[in-house]
């Protein structure tokens, strides 16, 4: 399928394939359902391939994705050598869990962004692994850049995987697109969810699972009026399940709980935002955990002033795992809570050990 050649100014490789049987009509969704797997190119990238001029169909450039496409036609798609990114590389400690030449996984500290924006354009994950990568990253469309395929808040701390090829770029997408990865957070939270509190029975989108799993049902778009935060709506938005399991109840009276948060989709502060909802906003969630106070003897003045002062919401990302897109192995991933969340749980009297 593959073929190579050198361009006048930088090497590429060209793809070749005919369209199959009963295309869609448009050009660019026939692309898409019919380029070899291995070409590793989504849709995306064959979008921009076709506005670049560099496909091809029986021999003649065509630009345009709303061309007819029918079957039998020989389609070249020429691919540049990736450039290098336009973002800074900067040595910045990072602790690998896993890694090999086509993905990293990390476990990402607190107060640190994913991906440059423009409140922070230095000091983020991806200026941390363009230096820790170096030439071992292949390309990411079109880019000798991370593969960014999901992300985590910048307060919240745990595992990311992050693509370090094409090919692991398109498998791990379809992966998180198809909602089959693997996800468990750890979190404390406000109150203590029960099927017994008729309270919450009564919540819309709340439900109980055997086994007292909070089952949280909604939709989740921007907040009318404030644009950085997400909101629970039932119309519009998007589609959005979270699972919770009780792991320790704390306080007496209990007033407090560790919760292990799953994901069955992945939007943006979806935990943060469903628990807040249930009326079990995380601990130190200065976006959506309100000003909570606990009620008085329910845990010791050292305890609830560790509450009161924890800077971020108390979530962690400590489990993940997926198929390894390249081998096909199954790879699960576990991180330990960090040393401010051990600190907090310690001082509200749950035993770690």
């Amino acid at each position: 399928m593959f073929g190579g050649s050198e361009g006048s100014v930088m090497s590429h490789r060209q793809i070749t394939f005919t369209i199959a049987d009963s295309p869609p009509s448009r050009l660019d969704k026939a692309l898409a359902r019919d380029v070899p797997e291995d070409a590793s190119l989504s849709r995306t990238r064959l979008g921009r391939l076709l506005e670049q001029g560099a496909v091809r169909v029986d021999g003649a450039v065509v630009t345009d994705p709303r061309s007819r496409a029918e079957a039998g036609q020989q389609i070249t798609v020429d691919v540049e050598e990736a450039e290098d990114s336009h973002i800074l590389a900067e040595e910045i400690p990072l602790e690998v869990v896993f890694e090999d030449a086509d993905l990293i996984v990390i476990n990402k500290p607190a107060g640190m962004v994913v991906h440059p924006a423009s409140g922070s354009p230095s000091g983020t994950l991806v200026n941390a692994l363009l230096a820790h990568c170096g030439d071992d990253l292949s390309g990411v469309g079109g880019m000798k850049r991370p593969g960014i395929v999901h992300r985590i808040d910048k307060d919240t701390s745990g595992l990311l995987v992050v693509a370090k090829s094409d090919a692991a770029h398109h498998g791990l997408a379809k992966q998180f697109e198809k909602h089959t990865v693997e996800r468990y957070y750890q979190a404390l939270v406000y109150g203590v969810p029960d099927a017994n509190d008729p309270r919450l029975r009564g919540v819309k989108g709340a439900s109980f699972e055997p086994g007292n799993i909070l089952k949280l049902t909604t939709q989740l778009a921007r907040h009318r009026t404030d644009r950085q935060r997400q909101a629970v709506f039932f119309q519009g938005g998007r589609h959005a399940v979270t699972r919770a399991r009780t792991v320790a109840r704390l306080g007496n009276p209990e007033v407090l709980a560790l919760m292990e948060c799953w994901l069955e989709t992945g939007r943006t502060h979806q935990i943060r935002v469903h628990m807040a909802h249930a009326g079990h906003a995380l601990v130190g969630d200065p976006t959506y955990g309100g000003k909570r106070k606990l009620a008085k003897g329910a845990v010791s003045d050292a305890a609830a002033e560790a509450v009161r002062s924890f800077p971020r919401q108390a979530l962690h990302a400590a489990v993940l795992g997926f198929d390894h897109p390249v081998t096909g192995d199954y790879v699960r991933f576990e991180a330990p809570l960090p040393g401010d969340m051990t600190n907090l749980l310690e001082a509200v009297g749950y035993d770690l050990a």
